[in-house]
């Protein structure tokens, strides 16, 4: 069986994880999220994937190849150009995406998925399917219901007494919801469903096809299920992912490493006196990763591979990405730190290095830079001492 997974965003919202790494290879302790929807997909019988790429494009071929090694096969439709030898994206949108393999050979030619590139799923799409198929319908939109007080960051999906879809509220206030189904970014169609794709234009499923569909009176649903559903849209969003799985509330995403006591996981060849440490699980390190005496972490944190923790420095509740040097005394309390940026919780960056502050934040892989006189006070009120 076929199926699609929609790669070609720019993944503003993930800033600055995506500027050198593209949404679906953004990874889950190690293992990027479009390789959790493969291990998905093939569980399911879906194994021809076609994915459209367009920001960062090489990155994700790069790694996914021609999908041997996952189960699978893969193949790829480029959108954008090259402009002064440069390759430039240029994403047609998910359903402009669709419109142009379909035009470029006729690919789709049963019931297939659509899935996007960004979020965990443990959907059991053999029973969508089977639902989609008995409704008799040409596209299945697969909702989930969350609490009220969320539906403002989500599409909302209305329908009638027959999970026929009637209309859409784009995060409507709470107040003004008229459901709390949204969409998951899940959806099964018929190859017809293109046909309403106007071809050669920038055309979106959610925002375009899906109400010229309610328009056209076609037989066009809404399945509600219950399922594991982690979206990673957002910087909090992956932020509070790896959370979940070290916390243990994400299924299906086993912790990596070794546990070396309870709570704590580490990779390979992690050195640390860890009775000189003062470690609180859960808590996963990367391996190469050296932490000196007198360090403090202080789990739900994860800590990439190859990274340098100085002596002094406390790492609470935050995730720290490969390579990054943590300086004598720092303390990062709910941060996300990848590469020369350091984010909150809510997605404030503060770039380090223009901050004149990579001296505390830095690569593990140069020559520790010397100590700048920065006082503390400032030092915790730029970087967020929480206490």
């Amino acid at each position: 069986m076929k199926a699609m997974i929609l790669a070609a965003g720019t993944g503003t919202r993930v800033r600055p994880i995506t500027y050198t790494t593209p949404k679906p290879l953004i990874p889950i302790l190690h293992k990027p999220v479009m390789e959790f929807l493969l291990e998905l997909l093939r569980k399911h019988g879906f194994d021809q994937v076609m994915v459209n790429v367009s920001h960062l494009a090489s990155e994700i071929e790069n790694y996914f190849q021609d999908g041997q090694r996952f189960g699978v096969e893969i193949a790829y439709s480029f959108e954008g150009r090259i402009v002064n030898g440069q390759l430039v994206g240029e994403a047609l949108g998910s359903a402009g995406g669709l419109r142009r393999i379909q035009d470029f050979n006729p690919f789709f030619d049963d019931t297939f998925v659509v899935l996007c590139g960004d979020a965990l799923i443990d959907l059991d799409l053999t029973e969508a399917v089977r639902w989609h198929k008995e409704k008799g319908a040409i596209a299945t939109l697969v909702t989930k219901t969350v609490p009220k007080e969320q539906v403002p960051s989500y599409g909302v999906v209305v329908t009638d007494e027959d999970d026929r879809v009637k209309a859409f509220q784009e995060k409507p206030p709470v107040e003004e919801a008229l459901s709390t189904m949204i969409n998951t970014g899940i959806y099964i169609f018929e190859p017809e469903v293109i046909d309403y794709v106007p071809p050669g234009e920038k055309y979106d499923i959610g925002s375009d096809l899906f109400p010229k569909l309610v328009e056209m009176n076609a037989p066009f649903y809404s399945v509600a299920m219950d399922f594991q559903w982690v979206d990673i849209g957002k910087v909090p969003d992956y932020w509070h992912a790896v959370r979940g799985v070290l916390q243990g509330d994400i299924k299906n995403v086993p912790i990596p490493g070794k546990e070396i006591f309870p709570g704590v996981y580490a990779g390979l060849n992690v050195t640390a006196n860890w009775d000189q440490v003062d470690i609180t699980g859960p808590v996963y390190i990367g391996g190469m990763t050296r932490i000196e005496d007198g360090a403090k972490i202080i789990g739900p944190s994860m800590i990439g591979r190859s990274c340098y923790i100085c002596s002094g420095a406390t790492v609470d509740n935050s995730v720290i990405f490969e390579y990054s040097r943590l300086g004598p005394g720092i303390r990062l309390i709910d941060k996300l730190v990848f590469g020369r940026y350091c984010v909150d919780k809510n997605g404030a960056t503060i770039d380090v290095q223009a901050a004149a502050l990579d001296w505390l934040i830095t690569d593990a892989r140069q020559t520790p830079p010397h100590k700048q006189p920065v006082e503390r006070q400032a030092i915790e009120e730029l970087l967020g001492d929480d206490e």
